[in-house]
């Protein structure tokens, strides 16, 4: 049976997703293979090729880098988080992504993402962490209104979690049968309709499809969390949720707030440890979140 782990996106929440990884490697914990939604992707990637730390660190040194995230990256290049200084200045120079690594590790890394003209999930193994899988996580991490649309692999892409934000039933069909899910909202969230579709349907009129998947992501988001803890119950599933609203916005600055939401991730896997170990080896005990 195939071990694999799920890594929900949420833009900077996912700092929550790093400490829980970075403890993870620090303790050798490994899967058979994973799959990375939005920041879920731009994260995850460093899990694969062994950079503990990495997330964070460039995080806190750039946060307040207009290059990295601003509104004039948004008004000048049509990105809120500017394409080249985070997909080549920072992995390429300024804080080195570890390419050898990443394509030596023999962990399968999915990334997902949406096709804008069909509003369904597209979903690509990375292997060699080069620059067309960077384009992949880019495009996975993209979301709407506030990045452009990229187009890699014969696609016109945007954020995978508008149409599988946890690609749970996906990564099953793959043979991963039992899987860690690392969410980055606290137990018992419910995500509800946005308010402001009539907005967003008349901004995408040129992709009724991807506006469509904007529609009803609060019910797929709520049926994928409902069907999440009925294979919880059924001991081959394993989530890891914040032991507390991390109180941190999608797009964040604020240095002390990305800290503490990495410091309750990595707080919140240390106090899982032998109960991850457990899953992974195949004892069903223990199995639920006791958070």
């Amino acid at each position: 049976m195939k071990t694999g782990m799920i890594l929900e996106g949420g833009a900077m929440r996912g700092m929550y997703t790093a400490g829980v990884l970075d403890v993870m490697m620090k303790n050798n914990i490994n899967v058979d293979g994973f799959v990375g939604v939005s920041a879920g992707a731009t994260f995850g990637c460093n899990y694969k090729s062994r950079q503990i730390g990495r997330t964070i660190r460039y995080n806190l040194k750039y946060c307040n880098d207009p290059r990295y995230s601003s509104l004039r990256s948004l008004i000048t290049t049509g990105d809120l988080y500017g394409a080249d200084f985070c997909y080549n200045q920072i992995p390429n120079k300024l804080d080195p992504f570890d390419q050898k690594t990443f394509a030596a590790n023999p962990v399968n890394f999915y990334v997902v993402c949406t096709d804008v003209h069909t509003g369904e999930p597209v979903y690509h193994l990375c292997e060699k962490g080069d620059e067309e899988d960077t384009q992949w996580i880019r495009a996975s991490a993209s979301m709407p209104v506030v990045s452009r649309v990229v187009s890699v692999g014969g696609y016109d892409l945007l954020d995978g979690g508008v149409s599988d934000s946890i690609p749970i039933s996906w990564f099953r069909s793959m043979g991963y049968e039992r899987n860690i899910v690392i969410l980055t909202r606290p137990e018992g969230y419910r995500k509800k309709k946005n308010e402001f579709f009539p907005a967003i349907k008349l901004l995408f009129r040129k992709y009724p499809k991807l506006a469509e998947a904007l529609g009803k992501r609060h019910e797929v988001y709520n049926a994928t969390i409902d069907e999440l803890h009925r294979l919880e119950k059924e001991g081959n599933t394993l989530i890891i949720t914040p032991s507390r609203d991390l109180g941190i916005r999608r797009v964040e600055s604020d240095r002390k707030k990305l800290q503490e939401a990495y410091d309750t991730g990595v707080k919140d896997a240390d106090d899982r440890l032998e109960n991850i170990r457990e899953f992974l080896s195949g004892s069903n005990e223990n199995v639920k979140n006791p958070i």
